[in-house]
């Protein structure tokens, strides 16, 4: 294991808040970004839906997006949450699509009037969105099997823009769908998840990031500018710095991140 930074004064004032105040976990990224190996992959998230704007929804999909992607190699650089405007979702879309290898979406693409994602996709790509047939018949069966009427309303899950292909949906029938780079998907977490299974290995992957924690037995204000020293000295990792508070006293987690296992070594033998 590595062994805790020394040599720092101690000047416990200069990390303890104001009497009376709490304060929270912070995370403060040291020095510039990753470099752009080749083997970088990268992707974006665009959550939909005026309920996680509200707050009435408490989004769960982000985060198991970020690990299950950090798990595959793949960067979660950017995430984005509009409200069902299809304006709004059009312009976000284009802008993710546009900059990074793949775009994830979450939710809209229910039975419901403002369930709009499937008509906002198409603007995006500039096609005719309509009802699949395959999406069709997989729901009508489905239905039929269940005695329930496969309605207008429940119709409008087989919509996607022509040319799509399905993403399946084992939990519930009703498929997402894969147009370009962008990655269509129910905003139902435990559906989102079972779609997120069977898009990742159509995926390409790149370089996986490694991670080592080295924790610091001192606050911030005390390792800043010897930790920027050792981020600078080391450019192909990234140092994170996560402050923890006890009651009593403060002490950092110093987690390093790097695609090389020698990257990452050296710089946590450093710090």
């Amino acid at each position: 294991p590595h062994q805790p930074m020394s040599g720092f004064p101690c000047h416990p004032a200069l990390d303890s808040p104001p009497s009376g105040v709490s304060t929270l976990p912070t995370c403060r990224i040291t020095g510039p970004p990753m470099p752009n190996h080749a083997s970088l992959v990268t992707a974006a998230m665009l959550a939909i839906g005026d309920e996680l704007l509200s707050g009435r929804t408490k989004d769960k999909n982000i985060g198991h997006l970020a690990e299950m992607l950090t798990l595959s190699g793949i960067d979660l650089k950017e995430v984005r949450i509009v409200g069902d405007e299809e304006d709004e979702i059009v312009a976000a879309l284009n802008a993710l699509r546009s900059r990074y290898d793949y775009v994830f979406t979450s939710g809209g693409i229910g039975p419901t009037h403002d369930d709009i994602t499937a008509d906002a996709i198409g603007k995006a790509f500039g096609v005719a969105v309509a009802h699949d047939e395959k999406a069709m018949a997989l729901m009508g069966e489905m239905y039929k099997k269940r005695d329930m009427e496969f309605n207008e309303a429940r119709q409008r899950m087989a919509r996607m823009p022509v040319g799509s292909v399905h993403i399946d949906n084992p939990v519930s029938v009703a498929p997402g769908f894969n147009i370009g780079n962008v990655y269509v998907m129910a905003g139902v977490p435990s559906i989102f998840q079972a779609m997120l299974d069977n898009v990742l290995p159509t995926l390409r992957t790149g370089a996986r990031m490694l991670s080592s924690t080295v924790h610091c037995p001192f606050g911030e204000g005390e390792i800043g500018s010897a930790l920027g020293a050792v981020q600078k000295a080391h450019p192909d990792t990234v140092i994170g710095s996560y402050p923890k508070f006890d009651g009593k006293t403060y002490s950092t987690d110093l987690v390093i991140r790097a695609r090389s296992e020698a990257a990452l070594e050296a710089a946590a033998a450093a710090v």
